[in-house]
């Protein structure tokens, strides 16, 4: 009988730890979909559950538990009005862009017509002269005609120029918003690095005009772990701190992006041997000791990763060179037993 209680308070006791890992491991998927589906407001969230995700233990109570749902409820309700906010604001402002090409166009057609007015009366004027038979009078109608065309002329113009001006203007303060939300909508909220739609983007180009270049993925080695046994905002900062340090070292033109969790991707107008030369500088520059902060203290990290590269090669398409790289990497894992 005591065999038999003893196995069973062991069953509640996994099927409890099972059931907190499975509940935390949704948490995490939760803030990282809210970041896919608007990075804008979708950030706060994910760190508002991890701190949420911090608190949770095998000791919580049934208590705890539900405070826990109630606030978690709560902040996917916030993000879901932050983000149907956002989009409502997107929204709005092409609506608004579009109420002044609408405006504009109307503004014209009704200068247009004004304009076309005074011209008839300006035929008819002319037309009046033909029946004329003193050659002054028909002298100084043809000269106050001309010099009423010329006015109007004149006036036409400017009032053109004032037009298209304000009508550039609008347009320059929305082409700004525009630039901005693209730059937004293709980069990592985390660590400000391209995202893997950018990336992508990026690579589709090259694949197009058939420009040769190459692609260097790396995965960091540890980071697991140190989500597990830091947390994830501490690995977070790490993230941070490694992309910083991963984007200076390569050109303005280059593509230096965030794959994925802990893999990162850098896309280069270069043959291998050149990629070869960056992977021995990140090895050396890049890699080393990070300080992270950890509540009041902080904690030295010893950060390196897997790297994989491969050239692009006529008749590539996106997936068959992103499997080489791939390959190429994971043989750099094993062959470091790295995990």
């Amino acid at each position: 009988m005591i065999s038999i209680k003893k196995l069973i308070e062991r069953a509640e006791e996994e099927t409890l730890a099972a059931t907190l890992d499975s509940y935390r491991s949704a948490l995490t998927a939760i803030g990282d979909s809210g970041v896919q589906a608007c990075p804008q407001v979708g950030n706060t969230l994910r760190q508002n559950l991890l701190r949420l995700q911090a608190v949770l233990s095998p000791e919580s109570t049934p208590d705890l538990l539900h405070q826990t749902g109630q606030k978690v409820e709560a902040e996917i309700t916030q993000w879901g009005c932050g983000a149907a906010d956002y989009f409502k604001q997107r929204a709005g402002e092409v609506k608004e862009l579009m109420m002044i090409l609408a405006n504009a166009a109307e503004l014209a057609g009704e200068r247009d017509q004004r304009y076309n007015r005074q011209f008839h009366e300006f035929t008819g004027r002319l037309q009046a002269i033909a029946n004329l038979d003193d050659l002054r009078l028909i002298r100084d109608s043809l000269v106050e005609s001309a010099i009423d065309l010329r006015a109007c002329a004149e006036a036409m113009a400017e009032e053109s120029q004032k037009s298209v001006a304000r009508l550039r203007a609008d347009v320059e303060v929305y082409q700004t918003r525009l630039d901005e939300a693209e730059r937004l909508a293709g980069q990592d909220p985390l660590t400000g690095l391209d995202n893997r739609r950018r990336v992508e983007s990026a690579i589709a180009y090259r694949l197009e005009i058939q420009k040769p270049f190459s692609v260097l993925l790396l995965d960091l080695n540890g980071f697991k772990e140190l989500n597990d046994t830091c947390g994830h905002l501490a690995g977070d900062e790490l993230l941070r701190q490694f992309s910083a340090e991963l984007k200076s070292g390569f050109r303005a033109t280059d593509v230096v992006g965030r794959f994925g969790g802990d893999e990162f991707i850098i896309v280069l107008d270069a043959g291998v041997q050149d990629v070869n030369a960056h992977m021995e500088r990140i090895s050396r520059w890049v890699f080393g000791d990070y300080t992270i902060r950890l509540g009041d203290s902080s904690r030295k990290v010893a950060v390196s990763a897997a790297m994989g590269t491969a050239a692009w090669q006529p008749g590539d398409s996106l997936r068959t060179l992103m499997e080489r790289a791939d390959a190429a990497m994971y043989r750099n894992k094993r062959a470091h037993k790295l995990p």
